[in-house]
């Protein structure tokens, strides 16, 4: 096939991909909007993250067991729209639902949130089924486009709070929902490669070993999600109510310098790359680290720097596994890319929500309203710290997987 052939295509993916940012970034920088304007809890606030990524999870199972009953190309295709149109519900939730906005936030939610989990479906074996010099690069920068487009939300977002004050959220909201639909005028006017659509492994020799091959790369994704994802939900709400500063400087400075970090490192690797299990490795502890010092220290400057750093280490964790599948996993279809984006789906639903509902927990306790007091730091405080200190559980363990897959497959290399 031709290369040259598919130029549209792979724009039209990364457009996607881009608008995309808007489902993840948006929402979290509305947390203490959402909190003030309509009284909702950090545990409700953490079930529309849960809400998102388990929804997400039902579209990658379906895919991952269903996948040969879908005509690919016109899903790709409509993905996008489907992503408007739960953004506008979303954005206009105070007005239908004026007695419960809540309700229309979690039904635009789930809308979006199956456009999200087709697009991490689809989008990245579309990128591979394109023919292309160097795959690794085509891959790393889909992903970089992604964590651009949250630093572009997170900026242009802000500003227009700061300017025309966070009453006006919903018309900025009503802005992001229009953009998703470029890309579907983009996909509907360009070729579509031919995807592998196998749900099993049927003629691929060694079918056990392959299975703990997957099996591995499905747990480094779960686990890096986990890392990535706790803080880029929290990261916002963290910055304002933990270490007291300004939203707009919090967001710029903390949210957007974590996607920035985010994006630079993943093409950086596009244009630098190699050995991804080190890559992995590094990525792990380092969030590992991040996270301890977020939950441990009481200098601000340092925690805020852990919050933003954990945007470099955990920048590779989910394309990274991608990576490290490709090269050690044989057979691979949009079968096994859907259950890979299920685990990084669950970690994305499962640990900001956990986080949430720590912080809860534990700011309602004697003992957080003792050590604030020794400390000089408010009951939510911390409450907030001890949900980065569990969020650390993640890596830690993430890396003790990798330490395995770096060994194992180092042993079945030629096998």
């Amino acid at each position: 096939m031709d290369i040259k052939k598919f130029k549209r295509t792979k724009f039209a993916c990364y457009t996607a991909y881009f608008t995309m940012s808007s489902i993840f970034s948006l929402p979290p920088l509305l947390f203490a909007t959402l909190q003030d304007m309509y009284g909702i809890s950090y545990t409700l606030l953490g079930t529309l993250v849960l809400t998102n990524f388990c929804t997400q999870l039902t579209v990658d199972l379906i895919f991952t067991f269903f996948t040969k009953y879908f005509n690919i190309k016109k899903v790709v295709r409509i993905m996008p729209l489907i992503t408007s149109a739960g953004m506008f519900i979303y954005a206009l939730s105070p007005t239908v639902f004026p007695q419960n906005t809540y309700i229309g936030l979690l039904i635009g939610t789930v809308l979006f949130s199956v456009s999200a989990g087709l697009s991490e479906v689809l989008l990245s074996p579309v990128i591979a089924a394109i023919p292309s010099d160097n795959p690794q690069k085509d891959m790393s920068l889909l992903h970089s486009l992604y964590a651009f487009g949250v630093f572009s939300v997170v900026v242009i977002s802000t500003l227009f709070l700061r300017f025309f004050g966070t009453h006006n959220w919903m018309y900025l909201t009503l802005f992001w929902a229009a953009l998703p639909i470029i890309a579907s005028v983009l996909f509907m006017t360009s070729p579509m490669p031919e995807m592998d659509v196998s749900e099993s492994s049927e003629g691929v020799k060694g079918t056990k070993r392959r299975s703990l091959a997957l099996a591995i790369c499905v747990g480094s994704i779960f686990f890096g999600s986990c890392a990535e994802n706790s803080m880029s939900n929290w990261v916002s709400t963290f910055m304002e109510n933990a270490l007291h500063i300004d939203k707009t400087l919090g967001d710029i400075l903390g949210m957007a310098m974590f996607a920035i970090l985010l994006g630079i490192a993943r093409i950086s690797y596009a244009k630098y790359g190699k050995n991804i299990m080190k890559v992995l490795l590094f990525g792990m502890m380092g969030a590992a680290v991040c996270y301890l010092v977020a939950g441990l220290s009481t200098n601000v400057i340092l925690v805020f720097a852990a919050c933003i750093l954990t945007g470099l280490f955990t920048s590779m964790l989910w394309p990274g596994t991608l990576i490290m599948m490709e090269e050690n996993v044989p057979g691979v279809g949009v079968a096994a890319y859907a259950l890979m984006a299920a685990s990084g789906d669950l970690g994305a639903s499962v640990a900001p929500q956990l986080l949430g509902v720590v912080v809860d927990k534990v700011k309602e306790t004697v003992f957080a309203a003792e050590l604030g007091a020794k400390l000089g730091l408010a009951a939510e405080q911390i409450g907030l710290k001890a949900g980065m200190l569990v969020t650390a559980f993640y890596p830690i363990i993430g890396t003790v997987l990798i330490i395995f897959a770096i060994r194992y497959f180092k042993k079945h290399k030629n096998a």
